[in-house]
This record gives structure tokens, C-alpha cells and sequence, in this order.
């Protein structure tokens, strides 16, 4: 591999590693609104909002940070009175009691309107129209969290990149493969790695924070103390893990006001190509730089198969977030190349297809389920164990079974989120 491949491979996760503060949907949209009060130079009297159908599933049941409350409203609001664009996905930091107060009166009055955008294929798609007597405003984001597609003022175009970030992405991205990310991810001198240690800090953070406030379900403490019924060692690793992944996702999910290290425009892959192989690399005492190494090859597995999946789609996340976690499990457990592509086979035999229904709380079950998919991927893959081309949609070729994946939570569940949403919409 060459140097400038390596650069380009570091310059990509600093890219797709970054803070986030709350759920990453409501908060972007929170952003577009913010980005539209400062063009239209005021806090506008009325917002209307045309919003992809998947940014709204994820956008409905989740925790606003420093609010106590959930959904778009309180998010739009904030957005409008104290966001700050330059703040990107830290857009509601500045977020106070007051402010809180301050938004709840806009929403009683009734300011906002938000609809979804039914004649678009774009599954991230933000559109903000606002106003404020003769002047107005309009954003728009899409494709990724904090690219502004459009801006204009009373019918003036100041930007316009609708296409640039297909086309960029498409003419200048590294094309990775399985091999390629554990290339890279063992042979780059650790010490330009180490800004992966970041995320550790922050996700730690998260973790002992969902454990000591108990937020959402809790799912992070009662699998700690399974207070009623006993069904493993509390001192287990596997407990441990388990626990300290959900935990930080409670605490995320609730809207707790702490900034979390995201992956690929989530908050909760990141915690989960993160937690348990920190979890793992604390308990058997592995060196600061093995530690690196792997979280380094679980982010960018995350990455790589991102890149042909999209920011946003029918097929639950933490899915790919775990697939990442078990490459760098298995890595720790001292893998080879061929143990860690048979710990992907493993996962995406066993849990592919499990749905996305938004981002809410309960996303806790979800991000210990790929938790727990992620170890024992690895503890097979460890014993020269793996699911054979034979069954299912595994291939020998293990990217091929990465697009088998993909193909799958694309093509395969493209009416998926239809039926989520209206589901989600009609509820008695």
C-alpha cells in the first residue's frame, strides 16, 4: 500500500469518525434550520419542513439532548432560536433550560410544519423553507448529515452543490476491500492512528454515564445486575460488554447531553464499532497500540462497507457497526486475516435483515444484539469456524458477501421503510 493511499484512507476516517451530540437525524435537521435562520438573517415566524421518509423514522421517538423531550418539534425549534451551523452535528450544544422554555412557546405557536418529501430517491434529504415577513430562505441537506446541497435567499442562489458529493465520492474515494482495511489497519505506524483514541473517551464517557443515570430502557444496568433473575456472571466479559455498549446507547438515545464519537452519520455504529472491542482490550490487557489497531479496523470495516450501502437504509445499523466490532474483536484474540473474513461471513449469516424502526431507546436492544452477534462471530471465527458458501448468502469471496449484504438491505427491503413509516404514522 502505498503512502498516499494510507493518507487518503486516515483523511476518509476523519471524516466519517466525528463528535456527534443526540441522534444524528434530528440533529441534522436542527442544523438545516439553523443554517436557514442565519441566511435569512432572523429567527423566521414560520418553518416548513420537506423531509425524506427515513430521516423522519429516525427522527420521531428519539431523545432531543438537554430537553427532556422527543421528536422534531423540540429539535426545530432549538435549531431556530440557539443553533449554530459552524457547530455542524454539534449543532444544540448552546442548548439551556431557557432555551428550552423558548422553544416550547414557538412550538405552541404553532411555527412549524413538517412534511415528507415524496418525489425524492434520496434517502437523506432535508429541506427548510423559512420566513420572516417579505424575506425568505431555503436549505437544503442531503446524501450526508452536514453537506448543505442548497442555500437561497429571496429567490438568490448563494450555493449549489446538489451533485458534488456523488460525483466527489464516486471520482475520488479509495475503493476498499476486507483486505485492503486489515492492510492498513496492521501496518500503519500506530502513531498516526492514534487520534482513534478519541472516540474512546467519548464513548467510554457515554457508557458510564448511561450506567450511573439509568436512562431509556436501562438496558445497560440490568444486564450488569440482572437484579431479578440470574442468567450470566455479572464479572463476565460478555456481561461487560454487553452491558457497557447498550448502556452508552441508553444514555444517546434519551437524550442525554453528551457528544458521542459517530460512524458514517451514526452515533450508534460508532458506539458500537467502538465499546466492545475497548471493553475486550481492557480485560485481557492488550497494549495501547493493539488497542488502536483494532478499533482502526472495526471503524474502517464500517467505512468500507458503508461506502456501497449509503448513510441511511431499511437495514438496522448496528448490523454493519458490529460487523466492524467483530473484525476487531477477532483481531485481539490474535486472528489471522482469513479468522477475522470468516467472523464477517458469520455475522452476515447470522443477523442481515434485521430491520430499522427508527431511532428510539429501544435501539439499546438492537446495538447488545449486534454486540453479542460480534463475540460470538468472533469465538468461532477464532476456532477456525465459519458459516461455508453452501449456506445461504455467504460466498467464499468474503466481499462478495459483503454485497450480498448490501444488496439485501437495499434492494431486497426497499419496501421496508414504507411500511415501517406508516406503520409508525398510524398507530391507534
Amino acid at each position: 500500500m502505498t503512502k498516499e493511499e494510507k493518507d487518503q484512507i486516515i483523511e476518509l476516517i476523519k471524516q466519517e469518525v466525528i463528535p456527534a451530540t443526540g441522534c444524528t437525524e434530528p440533529v441534522a435537521v436542527a442544523l438545516a434550520v439553523a443554517k436557514a435562520k442565519e441566511t435569512l438573517g432572523a429567527v423566521p415566524k414560520q418553518i416548513q419542513l420537506f423531509l425524506s421518509a427515513n430521516i423522519l423514522k429516525n427522527a420521531m421517538g428519539v431523545g432531543i439532548p438537554g430537553t427532556g423531550m422527543f421528536g422534531l418539534p423540540i429539535a426545530i425549534a432549538l435549531g431556530a432560536l440557539i443553533g449554530k451551523s459552524e457547530y455542524e452535528l454539534n449543532v444544540l450544544k448552546d442548548t439551556t433550560p431557557e432555551a428550552v422554555e423558548q422553544a416550547k412557546q414557538y412550538i405552541q405557536e404553532q411555527r412549524i410544519q413538517i412534511q415528507q418529501k415524496k418525489d425524492t430517491e434520496e434517502k437523506l434529504y432535508i429541506e427548510v423553507r423559512v420566513h420572516n415577513g417579505d424575506d425568505n430562505a431555503k436549505v437544503v441537506i442531503s446524501h450526508e448529515h452536514t453537506h448543505f446541497a442548497l442555500i437561497v435567499r429571496n429567490g438568490q442562489v448563494l450555493l449549489d452543490q446538489s451533485a458534488k458529493v456523488a460525483t466527489e465520492k464516486n471520482n475520488n474515494q479509495i475503493k476498499l476491500n476486507l483486505r485492503k482495511v486489515y492492510e492498513f489497519a496492521t501496518t500503519t505506524p500506530s502513531i498516526e492512528l492514534s487520534f482513534i483514541m478519541k472516540a474512546v473517551e467519548l464513548n467510554s464517557k457515554a457508557a458510564e454515564v448511561g450506567l450511573k443515570k439509568n436512562p431509556g430502557h436501562s438496558l445497560g444496568n440490568t444486564i450488569l445486575h440482572q437484579p431479578k433473575k440470574k442468567f450470566f456472571g455479572k464479572h463476565s466479559l460478555y456481561a461487560k460488554i454487553l452491558s457497557a455498549t447498550s448502556a452508552a446507547c441508553d444514555a444517546r438515545m434519551a437524550g442525554e447531553m453528551i457528544p458521542v464519537m459517530s460512524n458514517s452519520g451514526s452515533g450508534n455504529q460508532g458506539i458500537a464499532a467502538t465499546i466492545p472491542v475497548v471493553i475486550y482490550a481492557k480485560e485481557r490487557r492488550k497494549t495501547k497500540e493493539e488497542l488502536i489497531r483494532a478499533l482502526i479496523l472495526s471503524h474502517l470495516t464500517v467505512i468500507y462497507i458503508k461506502q456501497s450501502f449509503g448513510r441511511l437504509s431499511p437495514l438496522c445499523g448496528c448490523v454493519v457497526a458490529a460487523t466492524g466490532s467483530a473484525c476487531g474483536l477477532t483481531y485481539l484474540m490474535d486472528g489471522t486475516y482469513e479468522q477475522i473474513a470468516y467472523a464477517v461471513k458469520n455475522m452476515i449469516a447470522n443477523i442481515t435483515g434485521m430491520i430499522c424502526d427508527g431511532a428510539k431507546p429501544s435501539c439499546s436492544l438492537k446495538v447488545a444484539t449486534g454486540a453479542s452477534t460480534a463475540i460470538l462471530s468472533s469465538m468461532l471465527a477464532i476456532e477456525n469456524k465459519t458459516v461455508s458458501a453452501v449456506e445461504g448468502i455467504i460466498t467464499d469471496d468474503v466481499d462478495q458477501c459483503i454485497l450480498n449484504m448490501n444488496a439485501i438491505g437495499t434492494k431486497g427491503m426497499s419496501r421496508t421503510d414504507e411500511l415501517v413509516l406508516d406503520m409508525m404514522t398510524h398507530k391507534n
